[in-house]
């Protein structure tokens, strides 16, 4: 950040007082803009048993396979905020159930909070963001070709939730931007 938000005068990188790191302060109004990570929300839609997957079709990676989720907009839950990406990605209304996982991602200042959803119908149909959507078994799943190490392992723990008849919430650390193993994995029980 460059300039401040608030009156438009250019900002200072300083540790203001009381804190530990280093904010951008502007020193005409004094406003303190801090910047978080960002959460991404999104489920994992079921319909008869088959996980609805999307192609996506946009940036970034393009043609690559996903699971409806994308940025938690401002005044909304993580549920809603699931459930609307599965709407606008997909065409598919459901109901959004258990939280599935969270997903630490610090390297690029992401959280993801993935949820199990039903979907109310087998309603789903390309979008903007999807070149095709399908209703795929879990031997079906592209998993080479998988968009996100984040959904990769989603779908990893979802599934081994169904072969064991639990509903876990997992939580998981990805602290590097290569590979599919992951630093850090709990799962707590429900």
């Amino acid at each position: 950040m460059k300039f401040c938000s608030a009156c438009g005068h250019a900002v200072d990188h300083l540790v203001p007082p009381g804190d530990h790191l280093p904010r951008a302060v502007c020193p005409a109004c004094e406003t303190i803009h801090y910047q978080n990570p960002k959460v991404i929300a999104g489920c994992v839609p079921v319909w008869e048993g088959k996980v609805l997957m999307c192609r996506r079709n946009i940036e970034p990676r393009l043609g690559l396979w996903t699971f409806p989720a994308g940025f938690l907009e401002m005044s909304e839950t993580s549920g809603q905020g699931a459930a609307r990406e599965t709407l606008e990605e997909s065409q598919a209304e459901v109901d959004i159930g258990g939280l599935l996982a969270v997903i630490n991602v610090p390297y690029v200042s992401q959280i993801y909070m993935i949820y199990r959803g039903t979907m109310r119908s087998p309603h789903h149909a390309i979008t903007p963001e999807s070149s095709e959507t399908r209703l795929m078994s879990e031997d079906e799943i592209p998993w080479d070709d998988i968009a996100f190490p984040t959904i990769w392992h989603s779908l990893k723990f979802f599934f081994e939730d169904r072969a064991k008849g639990v509903e876990d919430i997992h939580t998981l650390d990805l602290m590097t931007r290569y590979g599919r193993r992951p630093e850090v994995t709990t799962t707590t029980p429900t």
